[in-house]
């Protein structure tokens, strides 16, 4: 882990006046559309420096929907901080296969919106590279090229570090894979310093330089880290921060926090990019729905037809149709049925049906996002028999006081009971013995009667006084 190959050596770097310093450095040329977006910018270049410890590596998304952004001018200045940079404009497929073999570069794509061409679609080695840069993600990945005039079958390691600026949007699968920051003009008020690469290159190579023995420094660290993610960030995005928030945590300082803060505020701002069409059409259906538990076909194209800025009355030059909408709901397991609409049999849709595709593809409604940000009520304790824990609060409470109980108890003789034979265990029977065999098994189940008090019991029970010295009864 060396800039350009080379090791460096100095005194040990503190991580987080280092992260401070290329934040200002990046911020002198650069205005970004949010404070975690500068912070996620700073993490990404530090990741650079690491990137064969980690088991992924995030492309870094550089998006504007116009030109004159600040995304080319990111890609200058991140190629003064990172290892290894190498900017691909006209890099055919084959050379940056065997460059990343050879060199392990940081790759810089610019004007990826040409790359792609519209909708992520291109020609042959465009989808080359987008196979490159899916795959890339992932460490230890290859891809498998025929190589040599015998098309000998040859595996090449694609893992490495990019980042990608154009206009518009990736192709899913790749802003599924990327930090994405969504680059603006500048306002009249938000200055920068103009940049020329020979003034600003000594500064940014000091910091590259610095960025490669603090990550030697941490390489244990770094190699075991397991970062705790933010609430909510699961799956791919968990991949995507994770080396991020790793490098967070070993710099330390404010910027564990602050790198999960930016996690949070990028995550949003990813996941409420425009959805596909499908997904709109799930989530313009509920909203058709909302409180139905069915509706004909015919009905449901008429609201979706009528709703406001939705592309269903003019879909490709037409208004969708029966068959359209049956299309599209397919790829989501849902298909039409026979409903019941008034007196009518006629086909159509059912709530049950389409609730599964809404609970997976469709964003919460308010009313679900705020149930869900509520803590969970605690449940309330059964009543108990015992009003304290002796275990908890080591000293037994004070009882309530009850005046009947402060009266003096009174003594007197208590007549003798007479014994009652055990009803389990009669007289005579040892209950570690089996039973003789003689004895039918009903009268091991039968116990004697208890001994009835003879009159001489009762006239001596008569004569004992059972009054008190006052002649209150005991």
């Amino acid at each position: 882990m060396s800039v350009n190959g080379s090791a460096g050596s100095g005194p040990p770097e503190d991580g987080a006046d280092l992260l401070d310093a290329v934040e200002t450095f990046v911020s002198r040329f650069v205005s970004f559309p949010s404070p975690g977006a500068l912070v996620a910018f700073v993490l990404w270049v530090a990741h650079t420096h690491a990137v064969q410890l980690f088991d992924s590596s995030p492309r870094l998304a550089l998006l504007s929907p116009e030109p004159g952004s600040g995304k080319t001018r990111a890609l200058e200045v991140a190629e003064l901080v990172v290892p290894r940079p190498m900017h691909v404009l006209s890099a055919s497929p084959a050379a940056i296969f065997r460059s990343i073999e050879a060199q392990r570069p940081t790759l810089l794509f610019d004007e990826v919106d040409a790359i792609f061409g519209r909708h992520g679609k291109g020609d042959d080695g465009s989808e080359d590279l987008r196979a490159l840069l899916n795959a890339g993600h992932r460490a230890g990945a290859t891809i498998p090229r025929c190589h040599g005039p015998a098309h000998d079958v040859r595996m090449f390691p694609v893992y490495g570090a990019a980042a990608l600026a154009g206009l518009g949007d990736l192709p899913d699968t790749l802003m599924s894979r990327a930090v994405v920051i969504r680059m603006r003009r500048r306002a009249p008020g938000e200055k920068v310093e103009p940049f020329r690469r020979r003034l600003a290159a000594p500064a940014g190579f000091a910091l590259a330089a610095r960025l490669d023995r603090w990550a030697e420094q941490v390489t244990d660290e770094l190699h075991e880290a397991w970062p705790t993610m933010p609430e909510g960030v699961t799956d791919r995005p968990a991949d995507v921060w994770e080396a991020l928030l790793a490098i967070a945590d070993a710099a330390g300082g404010p910027w564990p926090a602050r790198a999960r803060t930016a996690c949070v505020d990028l995550c949003k701002v990813n996941v409420s990019r425009e959805a596909s069409l499908g997904v709109r059409l799930l989530t313009d259906l509920r909203a058709v729905f909302d409180d139905r538990d069915r509706m004909s076909t015919e009905a449901v194209l008429s609201a979706l037809h009528d709703l406001e800025e939705a592309p269903w009355s003019d879909l490709r030059g037409r208004p969708i149709d029966a068959r359209g909408l049956a299309r599209r709901l397919t790829q989501y397991g849902i298909g039409s049925a026979k409903v019941r609409v008034g007196e009518a049999s006629v086909r159509g849709y059912r709530r049950e049906d389409l609730w599964d595709a809404w609970q997976r593809y469709c964003a919460p409604t308010p009313e679900e996002a705020e149930q869900a940000e509520q803590p969970p009520q605690p449940q309330q304790a059964q009543a108990s028999a015992v009003p304290f824990d002796l275990a908890c609060s080591g000293t037994v409470p004070e009882q309530d006081h009850h005046p009947e109980h402060d009266r003096p108890c009174q003594s007197g003789d208590v007549p003798d009971v007479p014994d009652v034979p055990d009803s389990e265990h009669p007289e005579g029977v040892d209950p570690d013995e089996d039973p003789p065999d003689d004895v039918p098994e009903w009268k091991l189940d039968l116990a004697p009667e208890p001994e009835r008090p003879t009159e001489a019991d009762l006239a001596r029970w008569e004569a004992i006084d059972l009054t008190g010295p006052e002649g209150e009864a005991a």
